[in-house]
């Protein structure tokens, strides 16, 4: 089985996938202390270049995924000025096993998202 972490964003408001959007990896503590890891933008297809995790990088434990909607959003609009209602999208997950893959997609329009462990 080809181990790993990925993930890919979709722009619901268009139909389309979310070119362009940053995204860190965190990794969480026992404390809850957060840990970085990466930092990662989408490409065209609305998903990252390579595996988010992989290898002797890729173990059990809890990961956090925060995703810069606003940011991708405001870019979009052109108006850096805008309040957004949905700015930075944290998605707080476990992976239990370093022999599956774990795909963690996100899908968002301005007003709302919605996740789920994808295949």
């Amino acid at each position: 089985m080809d181990s790993k972490l990925t993930t890919h964003v979709l722009d619901l408001s268009k139909g389309l996938p979310a070119k362009g959007m940053k995204i860190e990896l965190w990794a969480i503590k026992n404390q809850g202390e957060h840990s970085f890891i990466k930092e990662v933008h989408t490409n065209k297809d609305g998903r990252v270049n390579d595996p988010l995790l992989q290898g002797d990088d890729f173990k059990p434990g809890e990961y956090e995924l925060v995703f810069y909607v606003g940011e991708y959003f405001n870019d979009e609009a052109n108006d850096s000025y805008l309040m957004p209602f949905l700015n930075k999208i944290p998605l707080r997950f476990g992976i239990g096993s370093n022999e599956e893959h774990y795909h963690v997609p996100l899908l968002v329009a301005p007003g709302g998202y919605s996740t789920y462990r994808g295949s």
